[in-house]
C-alpha cells in the first residue's frame, strides 16, 4: 500500500464513519463537520500538495511509490 492509497482509505473510513454516526442519532448532526473537514483537506491538498495525513503515513514508514512503477 502506498501513501496515496493509505490517505484515500483513511479518508473513506472517516467519511463513512461520520455519516454513519450522524445517521444513528438524527438529533446529533455535528458528526457531519468531520465529513466537511476531511473533504476540505482533500480539496486543499489537490491544489497545495500539502497533506497532513500523508506526512503521518510517511513517518510511519508507508512507502511513497510502488516498486514497479
Amino acid at each position: 500500500m502506498t501513501v496515496n492509497n493509505a490517505v484515500m482509505a483513511m479518508a473513506g473510513v472517516f467519511i463513512m464513519g461520520s455519516l454513519y454516526l450522524s445517521g444513528i442519532n438524527f438529533s446529533e448532526p455535528n458528526w457531519l463537520w468531520l465529513t466537511f473537514f476531511v473533504g476540505f483537506n482533500l480539496f486543499q491538498s489537490a491544489f497545495t500538495g500539502f497533506c497532513p495525513a500523508a506526512k503521518i503515513f510517511k513517518a510511519l514508514g508507508v512507502k511513497d511509490k510502488d516498486c514497479c512503477s
